[in-house]
């Protein structure tokens, strides 16, 4: 009885002893995982998703993902049309139909887009829709639209931003 007392008080104090071996697991493991983590990023940024902004940073945001003035010259220029949709982050502006007082019968549809973060004229694609009614028919009929038209259109848009560019820089800060 003894032996069997022996055996197991040895058994029990191995086990103690295995118990006090084990370190659990390693701290590297973590920390490399944490160093991974912030070498590829996150999709909100460095910060991590913040509302309202961050209080010391000039940036105020992640801002627009195109040129401001561009942006705002566009909704100034075209700004008698109905939006359909306005996307600052893609740079896109879709209208719906507007019909001029002057002109019942004829309607136009605008698509903007804006290309790039540069204020330049490359930077600037417009989409002119026409269409006009057909007297006593329920249906309304393309028609095609100058290239004047749309140049015309550019043109105001980007001396819109010039200005709006010029006025920005002028204004002390």
């Amino acid at each position: 009885m003894t032996v069997r007392r022996l055996v197991l008080l040895f058994l029990a104090l191995a086990f103690l002893a295995g118990c006090g071996l084990a370190t659990g697991p390693s701290n590297e493991i973590p920390d490399q995982q944490e160093r991974d983590r912030k070498a590829e990023g996150s999709i909100f940024g460095e910060d991590g998703l913040t509302f309202g902004g961050d209080k010391g940073s000039d940036s105020g945001g992640a801002g627009l993902g195109v040129n401001g003035f561009l942006w705002r010259a566009s909704l100034d220029t075209i700004s008698f049309f109905p939006l359909s949709q306005a996307d600052p982050f893609g740079g896109v502006i879709i209208t719906d139909w507007y019909t001029p007082p002057e002109t019942p019968n004829t309607r136009f549809k605008l698509n903007v887009f804006i290309l790039g973060r540069q204020l330049r004229a490359d930077g600037l694609r417009v989409s002119v829709f026409k269409q006009e009614h057909i007297q006593g028919s329920p249906v309304w009929s393309d028609v095609p639209v100058s290239n004047e038209t749309v140049r015309s259109l550019e043109n105001a848009i980007l001396a819109k931003a010039r200005e709006l560019r010029v006025a920005a820089i002028s204004q002390p800060e």
